[in-house]
């Protein structure tokens, strides 16, 4: 074993495959839990991939209480903090999901610093380096979004204020932090409980969508997201850096057409929305009101920092694929 690993929200869609990317490479995994109740769901998915259950231990712990976050540290050699509030639609009051995020992260740092653990990866976002657009074409891990920025999403500003805390902490108690970055996160659902990630895939498959929004967006595999985790916590040059985990830009009509292409009996609808139209539903359907800013825009990250460290990150249409498979598996559509 090359060490026990602590990895809040486990129960999550990155948290899942962690767990699974971490027992794959011989390390033991105490998981957190804000509902103890997903246990067993958890524990047979984990069996169907042959792991030995006895090598990860759950614990019920609530973000916003340090001592549940403090006892699950115990026998740790490393922190992943995975977890934070992830909604499918924005949240009328926002200041929760925000001060959760931002305090839970702090909590968990701060008890990582009473256990004497030096060694944090933290998931953060792409939503901490571009917000909610700009006229730049190509960001990498230097550009950080401005929390002062008008019309911020709850999501976007409660990861970009969690993570300039997790920083500001590090830094004053000598943590060896790496942030790691997402994009939108595609891949294979593991449970029926798939989270926010893959509800793009579920209304084009179940025709929600007739027509495709001209826009686009960086993509990334959910197994490729789990690896570059553990990929940071064993190479040294990780530590303060920022790492982008996102393979490349995809217009939500490619998606739509590898969708098509591989699944011709779903009908699958490819055609482009006019602009004009997307406008005109966004007054009414808040989830279209978020991306008509950047309706058109390539909106491009540069993940070569994270190139360096050997990862490898998966073709984007396979990925797709995958995912589509899973859902289709789990029979969600």
């Amino acid at each position: 074993m090359k060490g026990q690993i602590l990895l809040t929200g486990a129960s999550g869609f990155i948290g899942e495959h962690c767990v699974l990317d971490l027992l794959a490479n011989d390390y033991d995994v105490v998981g957190t839990l804000r509902n103890p109740s997903r246990e067993k769901i958890l524990r047979t998915n984990i069996s169907k991939y042959g792991f030995d259950n006895r090598r990860i231990k759950y614990k019920h712990a609530d973000l916003r209480q340090p001592d549940e976050i403090y006892a699950s540290m115990e026998g740790c050699d490393a922190v992943f903090h995975v977890a934070s509030p992830v909604p499918i639609a924005q949240p009328k009051d926002s200041s929760e999901i925000i001060e959760v995020a931002r305090q839970g992260t702090l909590n968990v740092l701060e008890a990582a610093v009473i256990r004497g653990i030096k060694r944090v990866i933290l998931t953060s976002s792409v939503a901490t380096i571009f917000g909610k657009g700009g006229k730049r074409k190509i960001y990498n891990s230097s550009d950080w979004t401005n929390p002062e920025e008008k019309d911020l999403t709850p999501y976007t500003l409660s990861k970009t204020l969690a993570e300039k805390s997790a920083w500001s902490f590090s830094r004053e108690n000598k943590i060896d932090l790496t942030t790691i970055h997402p994009s939108l996160v595609l891949g294979p659902a593991l449970g029926k409980d798939y989270g926010s990630s893959l509800e793009a895939l579920v209304k084009i498959l179940k025709k929600e969508i007739l027509l495709i929004p001209r826009f686009g967006f960086e993509i990334v595999d959910v197994r490729d997201v789990a690896a570059l985790h553990r990929i940071a916590l064993e190479n040294t040059q990780s530590v303060n850096k920022r790492l982008i985990a996102s393979n490349r830009f995809m217009w939500f009509q490619e998606i739509a057409e590898i969708i098509d292409e591989t699944f011709p009996e779903r009908n699958i609808p490819t055609k482009l929305m006019p602009d004009i139209g997307t406008w005109i539903l966004s007054l009414f359907i808040t989830e279209l009101r978020q991306i008509t800013k950047d309706l058109g825009k390539e909106k491009k990250i540069d993940n070569t920092e994270s190139l360096r460290l050997d990862w490898n990150p998966k073709e984007i249409k396979n990925t797709v694929i995958d995912s589509v498979n899973s859902l289709i598996d789990l029979d969600i559509i």
